[in-house]
């Protein structure tokens, strides 16, 4: 059974069972699909190269616009130039923090660096995201349903099973922030 993180001697340390090693794996290479923009033939390698996308358009996939919100609320043109402008340079920093993170599963022992544990924290963040957009968490009363599905015995359809795993990834990381507010409170 998974360890909470914590703060220690060691740094930032953690425990998975392989199991919850490979599903974490799976739910991280998932996002990392989602995000992997299509592959573009006759894309401009100047434009590529510093970032820019003018071919970029807003996500249709809910959970996928939940990683890559529109930056402003009641400007569709402002947000297309915004993306066309930064969306690159988001995915690429998305999914490097998730292929480190499910680098860092394959690891016997789960030490994470400062940097290491900013990676995590935003790759599970990302996992979450889109578990909750999958899950239609709306509001607070949405929030608390999820939330009373602990046992895992109670997983009897997609629906609940999603719900467990959600909880699992939010647990894991309310723990790796705590730890890391621990770490940033011994060395002040």
């Amino acid at each position: 059974m998974a360890k909470a993180f914590k703060y220690g001697l060691k740094g930032i340390t953690g425990y998975l069972e392989p199991a919850e090693r490979d599903l974490l794996r799976g739910l991280l290479d998932d996002v990392i699909s989602m995000l992997e923009s299509d592959a573009r033939e006759n894309e401009d390698p100047l434009a590529a190269l510093i970032g820019l996308d003018m071919d970029v358009k807003q996500p249709s996939d809910r959970a996928l616009l939940r990683l890559l919100p529109n930056v402003m609320k009641d400007d569709d043109g402002g947000s297309l130039e915004f993306r066309q402008l930064t969306e690159r340079s988001v995915r690429e920093n998305k999914i490097g923090a998730l292929k480190a993170t499910a680098m860092g599963l394959d690891k016997d022992d789960l030490v994470l660096t400062p940097e290491d544990a900013t990676r995590w924290s935003m790759a599970l963040n990302d996992v979450r995201l889109v578990l909750a957009e999958r899950l239609d968490i709306r509001d607070e009363a949405d929030a608390e349903h999820i939330h009373s599905m602990q046992d895992w015995s109670q997983a009897e359809d997609v629906e609940s099973y999603l719900a467990l795993v959600y909880n699992f990834t939010t647990w894991l990381q309310e723990s790796l922030v705590q730890s890391m507010m621990a770490a940033r409170q011994a060395k002040s």
